[in-house]
């Protein structure tokens, strides 16, 4: 099904004042943004404008009651020519965001007018896409609720859109990590498994008490008994033993990660044994002798080794650059296929 997408363009474009050396993370936005609006049980006024604040009502329920999701996807400039840009799984991510809605009582983003609202929208901004080495174009796709109403209840409105921003490396070095006893990131039957904002807002206290002792990140426990690890902060878990990798099992508490799956097909792509099972911080002590490595994956960071992680007092010290074969070779393995530099053999990267 083909949508109708109005077109509105930017008088001057912004982008001369983008330096693609000095980059950053999250800060410089792109000329235009993807708007659509939910009203009447359809999705209507699709289109694209300058980028720009929006106009909300103070009684906006979404600030009242955490009716908000997102994703987090990134576009890449293509190595075969200077004019091809790069998906990478687009469709997962439309799925994923439509997991997310129906757990949160929001209504579902027809997939081909998720993907066709990226088309537009990246064929319009593509010469945002930084062709520097480790730069990519940050997509954030999100909904959220827009009654002008503050009885508890599903909002009957909502406000999906796109923005852009181009980026550089979110993390630069292997990272430390406490292991979080204290709080917990989600519960059984809770959202845990859904990209609402609610669950990043939640985790910001603890991280933040983690880093005034020293720590870039925490990992998350499971929350009944704190000895399963699970995610940390913003990504997913692996840990590379003399055998086999393990990354903890998905769960109602964990978020399906895309970089995730898509690192665990790459690794057994490349003649590694992936092995998704329970995770005991025990186990990483008993074995610590055995760990090659510890690394995290996620959209923004991609994958990032650990330095080790702290216990309930004790620093367990992982990291050597000389043992991290596993995972910068599957880290080179997704990045040059994101980029078509290799043949794709599972069809992930979409051309535009």
């Amino acid at each position: 099904m083909k949508f109708e997408i109005k077109v509105e363009k930017v008088k001057e474009s912004r982008i001369s004042q983008f330096d693609p050396k000095n980059i950053g993370f999250g800060k410089i936005f792109t000329d235009h943004m993807f708007v659509a609006d939910y009203k009447n049980g359809e999705w209507t006024d699709l289109r694209i404008i300058p980028y720009g604040p929006f106009s909300l009502s103070p009684a906006t329920s979404s600030i009242h009651y955490g009716q908000a999701i997102f994703e987090g996807m990134k576009a890449f400039a293509s190595v075969e020519n200077n004019i091809d840009i790069t998906l990478f799984r687009p469709s997962e991510n439309a799925k994923r965001l439509n997991r997310s809605a129906v757990r949160m009582a929001m209504p579902e983003i027809p997939e081909e007018l998720f993907l066709q609202s990226l088309d537009s929208l990246l064929k319009l901004d593509r010469a945002w896409v930084p062709r520097t080495e480790g730069g990519a174009l940050y997509i954030r796709p999100y909904m959220f609720a827009t009654d002008d109403f503050i009885g508890v209840k599903p909002s009957e409105n909502y406000r999906f859109a796109i923005f852009c921003c181009p980026v550089g490396p979110y993390y630069n070095k292997a990272l430390r990590v406490k292991v979080e006893e204290d709080f917990s990131r989600a519960a059984p039957g809770g959202v845990g498994f859904t990209k609402c904002a609610g669950n990043y807002g939640a985790a910001l206290y603890p991280t933040a008490l983690a880093q005034k002792e020293g720590y870039d990140q925490i990992l998350w426990t499971d929350p009944i008994e704190h000895k399963f690890v699970e995610e940390t902060g913003t990504t997913n878990f692996f840990a590379v033993f003399e055998n086999e990798i393990v990354t903890p099992s998905l769960t109602q508490s964990l978020l399906a990660g895309i970089t995730r799956d898509s690192v665990i097909s790459g690794l057994q792509h490349l003649g590694y044994t992936v092995t998704e099972r329970p995770l005991s911080v025990q186990e990483l002590i008993d074995r610590k002798s055995e760990i090659k490595e510890l690394f995290i994956t996620g959209t923004a960071a991609t994958l990032v080794n650990l330095d080790g992680f702290g216990f309930r007092g004790t620093y367990h010290g992982i990291f050597e650059e000389s043992k991290t074969q596993a995972s910068k070779t599957v880290k080179q393995f997704l990045d040059d296929l994101k980029v078509c530099r290799i043949s794709d053999p599972f069809k992930w990267v979409e051309i535009l």
